[in-house]
């Protein structure tokens, strides 16, 4: 049986996630970052060790996976508007780059950022099409199918189907390589770490510690190839949080429904 999971590689970690992550990881694994960008001096901790390059570029992002037991794959162009040239170079191509840099140095494990908009169309459907919009009618909380690991893939944009690849490509390496995967269909993360702006986000919220916790159990719990929801425990949340909960014990601890009052109008 392999040991713990001791070095972690943070793609993308001078966004918002990386950054959350890196701090949250802090004193549990040896994290290290590869960004585009040089890092920003971390006020308790200093800079994360990072390698500086275009994740596009193959041959310049693999000495950053040396030594990895697993790899947090965070970077991309996020915005769901992200043109197609920029989605194909930086989500597409670059994950490709991760997955196979990965594999030639024996990464044991890849948790995958993917997204909700992987499955967005679903948001044109009732009920979740009422429930974005704060229509709740005769709805009940959790008295309604919803969307899970098993669904079909409905991406919303560009974006969705750069997401529905890394997925795909996921599943290509864990099968054929061994490679263990987790794909993520995050919610709504944000740097004010609340739902208040939007009534969408009472469903879709992720606060930061469900989020590290998240990631955490997918780095610490046996697993091959899953997909899990990265959604908190809200109450009108209509992915399913279940199959994380099984699978790797996912517990998330925050409720965006506790936000309700103070919803920006």
């Amino acid at each position: 049986m392999a040991g713990p999971i001791k070095n972690v590689l943070i793609t993308g970690s001078n966004g918002l996630i990386g950054t959350t992550l890196s701090a949250a990881f802090s004193g549990k694994f040896n994290v290290s970052g590869l960004d585009v960008t040089p890092p920003a001096a971390m006020a308790a901790s200093g800079t994360l060790p990072t390698t500086v390059a275009d994740g596009s570029d193959y041959d310049a992002i693999l000495p950053a996976f040396k030594g990895i037991d697993a790899v947090v794959h965070l970077a991309a162009n996020a915005p769901v508007e992200t043109p197609w040239p920029d989605v194909l170079k930086n989500n597409i191509s670059a994950t490709h780059n991760v997955y196979e840099a990965a594999r030639q140095s024996g990464v044991r494990r890849l948790v995958f950022a993917s997204s909700n908009h992987a499955v967005g169309l679903f948001e044109d459907d009732e009920p979740y099409k009422s429930i974005v919009a704060g229509n709740y009618g005769d709805l009940k909380p959790g008295e309604f199918k919803r969307v899970d690991n098993t669904v079909p893939v409905r991406p919303d944009s560009d974006y969705g189907i750069s997401k529905v690849f890394g997925e795909a490509t996921g599943r290509y390496y864990s099968e054929r390589f061994g490679l263990e995967v987790a794909c993520l269909r995050i919610g709504t993360v944000n740097r004010l770490n609340s739902p208040a702006q939007s009534v969408r986000h009472l469903a879709t919220w992720l606060s930061h510690r469900d989020l590290a916790q998240l990631v955490e159990r997918c780095l610490t719990e046996p697993l091959k190839f899953e997909i899990f929801y990265g959604v908190s425990a809200n109450t009108w949340r209509f992915w399913d949080i279940g199959h994380a909960a099984e699978k790797i014990g996912y517990a998330p601890q925050d409720n965006a429904e506790d936000w309700r009052d103070r919803l920006e109008s």
